[in-house]
């Protein structure tokens, strides 16, 4: 069964998950680099999950690929709906280009 999309507060800022809120992804995003972006955050959880003490590197990797995509996706940093068109659409390239570089498929 498909699961429903969280809701939203009314000005569309948050999505409100068990009560909590949380900042919601830039909706001006285009599809395509959203899924991308998605990717590198799901891929970053899945690393993160790495918490022996003999690779504390690689959980500092992943770390920071799921912080990079968060920012790109406009779920950190500067809140989205604060940018210009031009700073919010330069926030998710760059994000992509340097996650794709320092984390390539």
């Amino acid at each position: 069964m498909a699961k429903e999309p969280p809701e939203k507060t009314p000005d569309g800022h948050f999505v409100v998950v068990d009560g909590r809120r949380w900042r919601a992804t830039d909706p001006d995003i285009p599809q395509d680099v959203a899924a991308r972006l998605r990717r590198h955050l799901m891929a970053g959880r899945r690393g993160g999950g790495v918490r022996d003490a003999e690779d504390g590197e690689a959980e500092r990797v992943a770390r920071g690929r799921v912080q990079r995509a968060k920012v790109a996706l406009g779920e950190r940093g500067t809140p989205w709906w604060e940018e210009s068109g031009e700073e919010r659409r330069r926030r998710w390239e760059e994000g992509l280009a340097r996650l794709d570089a320092d984390h390539p498929e």
